[in-house]
């Protein structure tokens, strides 16, 4: 339980300090007086920190235990956001999140592997769980943010997270010292292996499957505060927290798909519950380019379910093909691609908005990376057929060899 506990919480955490910046931002434009792109750009080199640290991250788990990896997490993310909020220039913010960004890339190559190797036989359902508190992170995100930065000031919104980031560091620490995590197992069941054909062949189709679904989450994350303000007709009122509430809506109902997701991926094979995911999204990132109002806030609550919703199955695809031993190497070199695109996506995000001032050619774009997402996950190996939560257990795959 106590795995369940802070894994969940670290992914609520990270998600919220990765997010809460977008709508931060709205407040340091008129505080500051800086331009939208320019104070986006601070945050480039963190996001790709989360990609670039997260290997070392993972081997680190792999060799010192994740229990006191996620201890490392906690407190130090914590404790730069809490920086953030006292940052007081433009170099003291970007190195506060620069250091969120170092920090955060340990909790998925360790974090996840952590909770899958807890799982036992429904690692599905524990992976849609523990992807509600991921969306949750973002959703909270928003309305924290939005409601801190109304009530008290910017800096609020960074430091109150902060607190509550270390102040769990603390209590993770204390069940570490008692040992409450020694002796973990990993379960290690007796199933046949896939071949190493089929190894090979599921981890370059996720590399490029992966490669473009980051591209558009991390993308959309980005954009909608800013889409939201140009084209919420009405909706959000006139201050940042109905902004960070439109994002919550958002984000919430994503996080539930999750849950479906994970549902789906522990009875159905993986391959098409990822095809399907990655397939919906096509035609609503194209819709969403030209919405507004309440047509756009529907569209985005549909198209981020299916970019997250995708990701049990993702997951147990890459556990299922890997042994327990090297997951955290595995799933750091994951993540080192997931979270390598965020600078690409910030980058995208900003030039789109300094060339045009809005957001059509970067939705129509993301469709396009879907499409191609999904014509990568086609040549993955066809499904296995006795079991999908991360084990394989039939015959060798007939023709793929």
């Amino acid at each position: 339980m106590p795995v369940v506990v802070f894994s969940c919480l670290g992914h609520l955490y990270i998600h919220l300090c990765m997010a809460f910046y977008f709508v931060i931002i709205l407040a340091l434009e008129v505080d500051w007086r800086m331009p939208y792109h320019e104070l986006l750009e601070l945050w480039t080199l963190g996001a790709l920190m989360i990609g670039a640290a997260a290997l070392p991250a993972g081997i680190l788990g792999d060799r010192i235990g994740a229990a006191a990896m996620m201890v490392v997490f906690f407190l130090g993310m914590g404790a730069c956001s809490i920086l953030a909020g006292f940052a007081d220039s433009r170099l003291t913010l970007f190195l506060a999140l620069t250091g969120i960004g170092v920090f955060a890339s340990i909790y998925h190559p360790v974090g996840i592997p952590w909770l899958v190797r807890s799982a036992g036989d429904k690692k599905g359902k524990a992976l849609g769980f523990n992807g509600i508190f991921g969306s949750l992170g973002t959703a909270v995100a928003g309305v924290t943010a939005g409601a801190l930065i109304d009530l008290v000031s910017w800096r609020a919104a960074f430091i109150v997270p902060g607190l509550l980031c270390v102040g769990t560091g603390f209590v993770l620490m204390w069940y570490v010292v008692r040992g409450s995590f020694d002796g973990e197992i990993v379960h290690t069941e007796k199933v046949e292996q896939p071949s190493r054909e089929d190894r090979v062949r599921v981890f370059v189709v996720l590399l490029i499957t992966m490669f473009f679904a980051s591209l558009i989450y991390n993308s959309t994350q980005t954009a909608l505060p800013k889409t939201f303000e140009l084209r919420h007709d009405g909706l959000a009122g006139d201050g940042a927290f109905g902004i960070g509430m439109l994002i919550a809506a958002v984000y919430v109902a994503a996080g539930l798909m999750q849950l479906v997701g994970g549902h789906l991926a522990d009875r159905h094979p993986l391959k098409y519950v990822y095809l399907g995911a990655l397939l919906v999204q096509i035609p609503l990132l194209w819709l969403a380019a030209s919405q507004g109002g309440v047509s756009l806030v529907v569209v985005a609550m549909f198209m981020v379910m299916a970019n997250v919703g995708a990701l049990p199955a993702e997951n147990m695809l890459l556990a299922a093909y890997t042994p327990a031993k090297r997951h955290g190497l595995v799933f750091g070199l994951k993540f080192v691609l997931a979270f390598g695109v965020a600078p690409l996506a910030i980058q995208l995000v900003a030039f789109v908005a300094e060339m045009t001032g809005e957001f059509y050619w970067l939705f129509v774009s993301l469709s396009i990376c879907a499409l191609l997402a999904l014509s990568a996950a086609i040549w993955l190996p066809r499904p296995r057929t006795a079991d999908f939560e991360g084990r394989i257990s039939e015959a060798p795959t007939q023709g793929l060899q």
